[in-house]
């Protein structure tokens, strides 16, 4: 009896038990000890977290209450406080474990659990996999520690190096003025799902979201152990055997306030593809803190995952980003450049440009020196070092990635715009010349109609521009950047620049957050193919 109590009181929390063969699922029940006591937990635990959050405007307020609370008095004053702060929350979880005890469904997940913890068995983990729970608890499914080095030409697994972060070299104070927005405010602006009221806003959501997932889509959720100790939380759908498209594996990376039991996984999963969705270092069930290098080292384990555990090859992993998931994307695709294709769903090309639009202009130096430290989101730098194909979605009404401040945002000032120009540069460059670019400027400027007006106008023949360049591919391959340009005249510039900008980037009309139909998730065009998405 003290050792099932005990594992009452340090288990974790049950949401829900799915459903099993003819058994429908249902919501785990709690009774009223087990509820009051959980109840207080989470209230003490947000409180806790509000203060971290707020600790930069806590010290401020107690740095000018010094002579009152840190006196000999006053300690004793915070101590017995503290005392008691404790003494409520230890009989709140004594009474939380007590409610469990007494509700068999509980013990019968927490013995499995406790089994599964010191004997990871297929078996225990198909009963455990009947349970929707805190993911805190739950064993490692897989581990970097598995993975070894991958020999292209041999087809064996993968591994890669994390990009390790550049020191300071600025001044103490700003140094140490980075670190503590990087750590409190900074963060949470950047990814507001990062917070505890996001999860708690999003808390039923997300259950139902992973029901959907598990039991109508019989997907596959798994805790992954990155190389920095990161446990992400992963789920997979598997479509092989059922459709076309299932063959090919849709790797979805989230926005800053999205997961993926609410988020990216529903286009790919409508079109069919099997599809494996990843919470970012912090959100939900996936641990740490989404900084850049945990964001890397988060998806280099997914995409390990994806090959060594569940055996699809890279030539056949698509990349999907939405947002700020086109960071994680278009890392993983510089490291691993052999996938099949990337897709950039609203993405921008650096978020130092969001962030100063937005933040005051009297913050110029910090907000400089934390995102080039902390949070250097160099989006276009990396996806130009990808060479292969690439589509990208522009949201026309997209109020997030644009710098205009506008009721009715700019469509010129969408950084997806320079994220095109970026890469047309890099991969074509005797065809962007300054009177080309000026032209793209002016095509990226226009609604849809003035585009089309535009396109027909200057006479832009996509046969003849595809001919042209399949004829350079034939005779020097496809690596870029294409030494191709310099004998054309200019209206034939003008053509292909139009001509691969619209085969590059498509409009969606739409704000940022629409779900994406299923019409605009198609596989990116390349001069060497066209795969016709079912």
């Amino acid at each position: 009896m003290i050792s099932a109590f005990f594992k009452c009181f340090f288990g974790p929390r049950l949401y829900r038990i799915y459903k099993i063969d003819d058994q429908a699922g249902r919501p785990y029940t709690d009774n009223l000890v087990e509820k009051v006591g959980d109840s207080v937990v989470k209230l003490m635990n947000f409180c806790y977290s509000f203060c971290k959050w707020t600790s930069p405007v806590l010290l401020f307020f107690f740095y000018g209450k010094v002579s009152i609370y840190f006196t000999t008095e006053g300690m004793i004053d915070l101590g017995r406080l503290g005392v008691r702060v404790g003494a409520f929350v230890l009989l709140a979880l004594f009474c939380r474990s007590l409610g469990r005890l007494m509700n068999t469904d509980y013990v019968t997940f927490i013995e499995i659990l406790s089994q599964a913890q010191t004997n990871n068995s297929h078996e225990l983990k198909t009963l455990l996999r009947h349970y929707d729970s805190d993911f805190g608890k739950w064993p490692v499914d897989y581990s970097w520690k598995e993975t070894y080095n991958f020999d292209k030409t041999e087809g064996k697994p993968v591994t890669s190096r994390l990009v390790k972060a550049q020191p300071i070299d600025d001044g103490f104070h700003l140094r140490l003025l980075s670190y503590i927005a990087a750590n409190t405010f900074g963060l949470r602006l950047a990814y507001p799902g990062y917070t505890d009221l996001i999860n708690l806003l999003t808390f039923n959501m997300l259950i139902q979201g992973r029901t959907n997932l598990v039991e109508d889509k019989k997907g596959y959720r798994a805790k992954l152990e990155a190389e920095d100790g990161n446990h992400i939380d992963t789920m997979f759908v598997d479509r092989r055997g059922t459709s076309d498209n299932g063959n090919t594996l849709v790797i979805c990376s989230e926005g800053n306030a999205g997961f993926y039991e609410i988020g990216s996984m529903v286009s790919p999963l409508d079109s069919n593809y099997s599809v494996l969705g990843w919470n970012h270092p912090g959100f939900a069930g996936s641990t740490g803190a989404p900084f850049p290098s945990q964001e890397q080292a988060a998806i280099d384990i997914v995409f390990q995952y994806a090959i060594n555990k569940l055996g699809f090859m890279p030539d056949n992993i698509v990349l999907f980003g939405w947002s700020i998931g086109g960071y994680a994307v278009s890392w993983c695709a510089k490291t691993y450049p052999d996938i099949k294709a990337v897709i950039l769903d609203a993405t921008f090309d650096d978020i130092y440009t969001l962030a100063f639009a937005r933040l005051p202009k009297s913050w110029y130096t910090l907000i400089k020196t934390t995102i080039k430290h902390r949070f250097n989101l160099d989006i276009g730098d990396l996806i130009c070092q990808y060479n292969g194909p690439l589509r990208l979605i522009r949201r026309t009404k997209d109020e997030v990635i644009t710098t205009s401040d506008t009721p009715i945002p700019a469509i010129v000032t969408n950084r997806g715009n320079f994220l095109l120009v970026k890469v047309l540069k890099i991969r074509y460059p005797n065809i962007m010349n300054e009177e080309t670019e000026s032209l793209l400027w002016r095509y990226l400027g226009c609604g849809t109609t003035e585009k089309e007006s535009l396109y027909l106008s200057l006479g832009v023949e996509d046969e003849m521009c595809t001919s042209i360049l399949q004829s350079y591919v034939s005779e020097h391959g496809h690596a870029f950047p294409y030494d191709l340009g310099n004998d054309l005249p200019t209206d034939t510039k003008n053509q292909l620049v139009l001509f691969l900008a619209n085969k590059y980037m498509v409009d969606f009309e739409s704000t940022h957050c629409t779900p994406l139909p299923t019409s605009h998730f198609q596989i990116p065009w390349s001069v060497n193919y066209q795969h016709i998405s079912s």
